[in-house]
């Protein structure tokens, strides 16, 4: 246990947590057109960038999904993720809350303890970020993030007030998860990848995953065709091969995970889903 703890107070938790929310775990200070919080000279340094818009409809208002984790034998936590709707609006554009949150839970509870929540503000045509809230608690560890993002102006602004320049439609922790659903896969081919760029700890992460096939996926909650993706990782990372981490997506227009399987540096990590309310649309389950 002292070994595994070791492992998880690391810096590589950052990526694990990030692929894991991809597939998938306070006061906001939001004016309602962002914009107006960067200081005028920031403002006119650049460009409008054209927003862009994307035909989507893998989720909606009210969905609500839930998993636990288990690391090796032992029920380590639960995670939900769930739509909200919101008032806010910025350059004119709807947005929808994301509330993401996860707790350790039995024996590993007491080990390690965590306590994490993360949120953000999506644009509901475009599907990209315009604000990114972060608190965790991590076995005493404990971060709070505030990212505000001007993806017409191609920057974004932290709890420091520090600058980062990004490309358009930039992703969080948060919101990769939904991004990645409106991929349209209905003419994958097994050895296809897809990619795209995540904001994460002052970075800009690329993520990649690549399509292996469909199966049948057996779970507590029933049986379901599944796409099979596994993301693509470099030497050195979490994961020491790209088959170390299977991430199985239900295989219909919700393209919601079913089940991750993987292998880190030290033992084995599984997630699963426990529950699901108001999806968008008819679930592939096969029972």
């Amino acid at each position: 246990m002292a070994r595994t703890l070791e492992y998880f107070s690391k810096k590589k938790m950052k990526k694990l947590g990030c692929l894991f929310l991809v597939i998938a775990l306070n006061h906001i200070h939001l004016i309602s057109n962002g914009q107006d919080s960067l200081p005028s000279e920031a403002r006119n340094t650049k460009s409008e960038i054209e927003l862009r818009s994307i035909n989507h409809n893998a989720f909606q208002v009210g969905e609500q999904l839930e998993f636990k984790l288990a690391y090796g034998i032992v029920n380590a936590g639960v995670a939900k993720i769930e739509v909200r709707e919101t008032t806010m609006t910025v350059q004119d554009r709807k947005l929808l809350h994301i509330v993401g949150t996860g707790k350790s839970i039995g024996g590993f509870d007491w080990f390690f303890k965590v306590r994490d929540r993360y949120e953000t503000y999506i644009d509901e045509d475009g599907v990209f970020p315009w604000l990114f809230i972060r608190r965790i608690n991590e076995g005493g560890y404990k971060k709070a993030q505030d990212y505000k993002f001007f993806q017409n102006k191609g920057y974004v602004v932290n709890q420091k007030k520090e600058t980062y320049e990004i490309p358009h439609g930039v992703q969080d922790m948060l919101s990769s998860f939904y991004y990645a659903r409106t991929i349209d896969f209905s003419n994958v081919k097994v050895g296809d990848t897809f990619e795209f760029d995540s904001f994460v700890d002052e970075e800009i992460y690329p993520l990649r995953i690549k399509f292996s096939g469909y199966e049948n996926i057996d779970i507590k909650k029933g049986k379901f065709r599944c796409m099979v993706f596994n993301p693509v990782v470099q030497e050195g990372r979490v994961f020491k091969a790209d088959n170390d981490l299977m991430v199985y997506i239900s295989a219909d227009e919700n393209k919601i995970p079913v089940l991750v399987k993987a292998k880190v540096l030290v033992g084995s990590i599984r997630m699963e889903l426990t529950d699901y309310k108001n999806l968008a649309n008819p679930i592939a389950k096969l029972d």
